[in-house]
């Protein structure tokens, strides 16, 4: 979801700048054969759930499997890195990692370290693997934000998440990056 519709993306765009260059790259939305790992936060579980069902959709309206899906909870959202990580460096590594959790600001400066380190942690097993993760772990003021961008429908960061996931892997394996 992005701030304003000014900001969005016209994908119109795509057919005029692809033939100014040699290689143009877009990622595909087919999930057909990618094995996905999907690492939760337990802490604020409610929201990571609600998260979690969007994700679980949007995989499989894409093509992935079932039986090619683990998902694997952490006890919050500092611990998720390292399950991600374990995902990313399996030794049947996954073609993507999604992670998901909830950090609610509260009273105390807990929450710019947790947030903060989660998301340095998750981007570090990304550059390090090379294996596409995604931060799907939401960081907001409020409760109310939080359950604002995990509704049953298509603003849901799961499910945008599960849909970067899928379009990462596709791009890194584009003929020109491989």
């Amino acid at each position: 979801m992005t701030s304003s519709s000014d900001t969005e993306l016209d994908h119109s765009v795509h057919a005029s700048l692809a033939p100014r260059v040699g290689n143009y790259i877009v990622g595909s939305h087919s999930g057909q054969g990618l094995r996905v790992g999907i690492a939760c936060g337990q802490f604020n579980g409610g929201i990571t759930t609600r998260l979690l069902n969007a994700c679980l959709e949007a995989l499989e309206e894409a093509g992935v499997k079932g039986a090619d899906i683990a998902i694997a909870w952490a006890p919050g959202a500092f611990e998720i890195p390292l399950v991600a990580r374990a995902f990313a460096s399996a030794p049947q590594p996954f073609d993507a990692v999604i992670t998901l959790g909830a950090v609610i600001r509260g009273d105390t400066g807990h929450y710019e370290v947790v947030a903060g380190e989660c998301a340095r942690g998750v981007q570090d097993v990304s550059l390090m693997t090379g294996v596409p993760v995604v931060f799907g772990v939401l960081t907001t003021n409020t409760i109310e934000q939080a359950l604002e961008r995990c509704l049953p429908d298509h603003s849901n960061k799961g499910r945008e998440s599960a849909h970067t996931a899928i379009e990462m892997v596709r791009i890194l394996r584009s003929a020109p990056l491989r």
